[in-house]
Order: C-alpha cells, then structure tokens, then sequence
C-alpha cells in the first residue's frame, strides 16, 4: 500500500544519483525508498502514479526481501557483543569490507555495486544518513559521484541539517511529509483494521506508524497501565514499572508514554520527559533495568505531584 504516491511519480522523473529523502520519524520515508527502488527496477507496466507493478519478476523478488539489486544499509541497533548500542553510527565498515574488522555488515555498499545489476539499476538505501560517520561519508563520496553501472542512492534522514554538507550538496531532495488523518484512516479500513481515535491520534499522519500496529497498540497499553498505577499508591507503581521493563520496546515505549501525557501540564510533562531521557540513558549505560525503571516510576510520580 504506497501512501505517498505522487513522490513516486516525482522520484522518477530523477535522472541524478543521489536523492535526500527527509521528513520526521516514521513518516514512511523508508516505504518511499523501497517503492522508489522497486519502480527502477520494475520488469512489468507501472502504474499511473509510476508505482511498480507488483507482479513482474523483480517486484516478486522485492517483495519476498531477496532483491540482488537493492541494498538497505543502517546503523547497527547493537555492538558485536549482542548489547545495545550506545550511539547510532553508520561505520567506515559499512561502505569497505576491509574496514569492516567486526564483520558487522554482511554486504558492503562498495563490493555491492562492484557487480552489475541483476534487472535495471542497483540501488543503495541509507537509513539514518545522519548517523554517517565522516569516514563513511567521505568515502562514498566518489562512489555518489561517479556511481558504477548508474547505481541510485537513497540517504534517509529526519532533518536536512543533521547529514553532512558533502552528502547534502550530491543529492536532489525530497521531502515526505505527514499525512492527513482521512488518510491514515483510510488505510487501516483497507488493512482491515479498527481506525481508533487514539491510533490514528498517535500516528500523526506517519505511515510509517502502521507497519507495526501490534507493537504500537502494546506500548500504549503499557503506558496507560503506568499511568494509572502512578495514582493508586507506592507499590502499585513499582510494579507497573517492573511489568513495564519486561516488555520494554524502546521502538514505541518512549512515544507512547509521552503520548500518554499529552494532556498534563506542560511543567508535569517536561520533568516526567526529564526522568524518561535519565531512563533510557541509564539503559543505555548498561545499568541494571530493574533498579533504573524503579527509579523512573518514583521519578514521574514526582513529577505529577503524586509522591
């Protein structure tokens, strides 16, 4: 289901190397990507909007997650030793095997497009450009330049400002805004899904918001389980909270918990905000989870008045 399909439209009509798509967190621009890739290397008769077919050899391929033509490259969520990283970063690893000592990467953007496309034109997807790293960042910039066998790359990033200036002045931009709310609606209706209120509050207009509907409708749960447990006494906030460390997903969790405080006032919400960022920055640091959502739990009782 393409949302944003004039951008479609628009990206074909790109005859350059390298496009910016910006636009806030969950907006889509990663759907946008890979409808882009997908339609440069559509075998079949695309649609009026230029979206692929959806059923020709390629667009099969896409779909199934094996196209040899598309690469996805991002920063790693986790270090080598399976802990969670302190801070996202796209390595020099990720564009050259050689530098890649961890083997972090299975595919290196440069050996990937040393070979020549399988259907029509490789294409190189960076998720989170503004996580390259200066050593990364320069050393595509020959590649962006001069890209063999007329490979595509697409840098995804939240603010334009936030990627470096080498990769900004390469690439055409893009902008992915937010969709209206009928849309959002409109799309769970078709997906099969109940358009609630709070769902389609919680979205925003980002589409990216519904690739992960059960993930999103459980952490706003959580959050409101918290929430009331905050108010009833002590024990019964300690032990939302441990009931909250156990499912945890810092994907949706952090959102959906100030999402849930939207309508406090702005002084309770900046100190509970305060005490979620000392939670995920203990997290972060490694430090022991069930004494760090302890102290969050006693923290935003604080900060609504409640201790």
């Amino acid at each position: 289901m393409i949302l944003h399909a004039p951008l479609i439209e628009q990206a074909d009509a790109f005859t350059g190397n390298a496009l910016l798509l910006t636009g806030p967190a969950r907006v889509g621009k990663l759907a946008v990507a890979w409808a882009i890739a997908a339609a440069q290397n559509c075998q079949g008769a695309r649609g009026m909007d230029g979206g692929a077919c959806g059923i020709c050899r390629s667009c099969l391929a896409l779909a199934a997650g094996a196209h040899p033509d598309v690469l996805l490259v991002e920063p790693r969520a986790t270090t080598a030793t399976g802990k969670a990283a302190r801070r996202k970063l796209i390595p020099i690893g990720a564009v050259l095997k050689e530098r890649d000592k961890t083997r972090e990467y299975e595919t290196h953007i440069y050996e990937f497009l040393e070979v020549r496309p399988s259907f029509a034109r490789r294409v190189v997807i960076v998720g989170g450009a503004e996580h390259l790293g200066p050593e990364a960042a320069n050393a595509l910039l020959k590649l962006v330049e001069e890209p063999p066998h007329r490979a595509l790359f697409l840098f995804l990033a939240e603010d334009r400002r936030s990627v470096l200036p080498t990769i900004v002045s390469r690439s055409s931009r893009l902008g992915v805004a937010p969709l209206a709310d009928h849309t959002i609606e409109s799309a769970l209706i078709r997906s099969g899904h109940e358009a609630a209120a709070e769902l389609v509050a919680f979205a925003a207009g980002r589409a990216g918001v519904l690739a992960d509907l059960d993930g999103v409708r459980g952490a706003l749960e959580d959050a409101r389980e918290l929430d009331n447990s905050l108010g009833v006494n002590l024990l019964s906030a300690l032990e939302a909270a441990e009931r909250l460390e156990k499912r945890f997903d810092p994907a949706w969790h952090p959102e959906a918990l100030r999402f849930t405080w939207r309508q406090r006032p702005a002084h309770q919400r900046a100190r509970a905000d305060s005490a979620l960022d000392a939670l995920q920055s203990a997290l972060e640091a490694y430090a022991s989870p069930s004494l760090s959502f302890q102290v969050f739990a006693l923290n935003v009782r604080e900060a609504f008045g409640l201790s």
